[in-house]
This record gives structure tokens, sequence and C-alpha cells, in this order.
């Protein structure tokens, strides 16, 4: 888990920015126009322009989107793992399995806890470290017990790689929540987001009558996308959450008791 960018901080910053530049754009044209050496022909470069901003808000959004199912995606596979691992503790011995299945439940609050302190990285962080140290308490605990002459021949083949499996997707889960595209190309599309503004509003220098529901209307759809895209980049964070998705995490935490 890392810092995450503010979508109602983005998103406000680049409406207020769009609307500021389509008025700055206004007035160049509208100099422009005055001035006798005034000429045309740069739709070329406005229109390129404006396509290159669309290629990186239709990018931006697909790589933002495809990272969503992906973690949503991770939180089954890590119920998949946790229960497997959890059924074939009916291969200890009688005697074992209380204390590591009490063990398990444990753990299984406090990955649910990692994803329900978010935003708060520190309570998040705290929680994360402590079922990194309930994993080494279950895999000692299940290693010394497979050892039992009361355990069935097989616990060790079958337990101990569930154990691994289940372990392994934590640190796979924590990446996928880290994973983000480079902070300059959230810098890039709000760049472009107010050149596009600047382009527009001196695109429209000549019209008689300045329209403001136009200008606002351009500003505000772009700058909901950009909101949209930015929270479905960090979903713990904002309007956009995985919170519905843990709910198979919660089924399989009531199913220990």
């Amino acid at each position: 888990m890392n810092t995450s960018i503010s979508a109602p901080l983005f998103a406000g910053s680049l409406f207020l920015g769009m609307v500021l530049l389509l008025e700055v754009g206004r007035r160049l044209g509208s100099r422009r126009l005055q001035s006798e050496s005034a000429s045309g022909g740069f739709g070329a470069v406005e229109g390129a322009i404006f396509a290159l901003f669309g290629l990186l808000v239709a990018f931006t959004f697909s790589g933002a989107a495809s990272r969503f199912d992906s973690r949503r995606a991770l939180i089954a596979d890590e119920a998949n793992a946790i229960g497997t691992a959890y059924l074939r503790l009916d291969l200890l011995a009688a005697g074992d399995q209380s204390d590591v299945r009490e063990m398990f439940r444990g753990y299984l609050d406090a990955r649910l806890e990692v994803y329900r302190k978010l935003p708060d990285l520190e309570k998040a962080v705290a929680e994360l470290n402590r079922s990194v140290e309930l994993q080494q308490r279950i895999w000692t605990r299940s290693v010394s017990a497979i050892r039992s002459p009361e355990a069935h021949p097989n616990a060790p083949m079958l337990l101990l790689p569930a154990l691994n499996e289940m372990f392994d997707i934590t640190t796979t889960r924590t990446m996928a929540a880290r994973t983000h595209p480079p902070g300059v190309i959230y810098g890039l599309l709000f760049v472009l987001g107010l050149g596009c503004a600047l382009l527009a509003g001196h695109a429209m220098a000549g019209v008689k009558t300045w329209s403001w529901l136009h200008a606002a209307g351009f500003a505000a759809f772009v700058s909901v996308v950009a909101f949209v895209i930015v929270d479905i980049e960090y979903p713990r964070m904002g309007l956009i959450r995985l919170a519905a998705f843990d709910q198979v995490l919660v089924e399989l935490r009531d199913s220990m008791q």
C-alpha cells in the first residue's frame, strides 16, 4: 500500500484549471481575430492534440479497469487458498487441529482488517504485519503437527503446499494494491486536459455569444472522466470500493465458527 492520488482533488483542480484556460484561450483568440495578421489553418494541430488526449484517457481508463478486475479476482483466489488450507487441517491429529484452526480464524480476521482499515495506511500496515506474524505461527505449528504419529501420512504433501499458496497470495494482493501507473501519467493527463481547454477556448473565440454552459460542460465531463479513472485506480480510497467483494472472505470466516 502506498500513498494515493485524491480523486476529488485531482478532478476538482482539473475542472477549475480547464474553466480558467477556456477563458484565457477565448481572450487570446479574440485578440488574434482583431489583429490584421490573423490567419487560420490550425485545425490539424488542434485535432491532433485532442486525439492524443483522447488516446491517453482511453488507455488510462482501460488500465485502471483491468487492474480493478485483477484485484477483485485476487480476493476470490485468497478465499479459495485459505479455504483449501483450512479443510486440509483435517489431516492433522485431533489434538492439534483446534490450535491451528484458532490461528486460522485470527489470521483471516487480520486479513479482513487490512482492507477495512483503508484509507488509514498506518492501521492497515499494522494489520498486515499482524497477519505476517500469524503466518509464521501457523507454519511453525503446522510443521510440528504433521510430525505427530497420529497425523495422516499425506499431511506434509497436502497441507504444506496449501499453506504456501495461502501465504503467497498475501504478497500478490499487497503488490497488486501497490501497482499503479507512474505519477507522470496522471501529470500528463492533467496537463493535456488544460492544453485542450486552452485550444478549445481559442477555437471558440469567433462566436458572437460566449456560452458558459458549453465551456463548463466540457470541463465538467472531462473532470468526471478523470475522477472515475483515479477512483477506479484506488478502489479502497474513494467512492468505488472493493468492500462488496470482500464478502466472500467474510462468508469463509463465518464458516469457520
